[in-house]
């Protein structure tokens, strides 16, 4: 028999399969693909999307490629940037996990959409100077 994955507590996603969720969903937001239109390519219901999406339902490895080409990435983009991975020597760095949690939000998809948005640099370079002096502000 086999023993139960120690990454996985009960009731609670494993670490892997929320990093893999985020970053399904992270393609399919930037590819502006709804759910269902994903669900349909994979062959599955959109709820079974969210779920993928979430980390409550694992993605198999036949799944996962089915995903890919849905999505038009290598299976290994899912693992991409995945907390606790191991260096490579001449890898690219990791991002982090606030950064990854923060690009696959609703909230940090639409800052990152409108942002690209504004052409002119010294706008842009106002809005990050605004940003940074709330934050500090919302630390006093």
């Amino acid at each position: 028999m086999l023993s139960p994955n120690p990454e996985r507590t009960k009731g609670k996603p494993a670490p892997v399969d929320v990093h893999v969720g985020r970053r399904i969903r992270m393609r399919r937001v930037r590819m502006d693909m709804p759910q269902a239109a994903l669900a349909e390519a994979i062959g599955v219901t959109f709820q079974q999307v969210q779920k993928y999406e979430k980390g409550t339902n694992r993605v198999g490895a036949s799944r996962l490629q089915q995903i890919a080409d849905a999505l038009e990435v290598p299976a290994s983009y899912f693992f991409e940037d995945m907390p606790g991975e191991r260096k490579v020597s001449g890898a690219k760095p990791n991002l982090h996990p606030e950064v990854t949690e923060f690009v696959s939000s609703d909230e940090g998809i639409a800052l990152i959409r409108a942002f690209t948005r504004i052409r002119k640099k010294k706008v842009r370079t106002r809005m990050i100077s605004l940003v940074k002096a709330l934050a500090e502000e919302g630390r006093n």
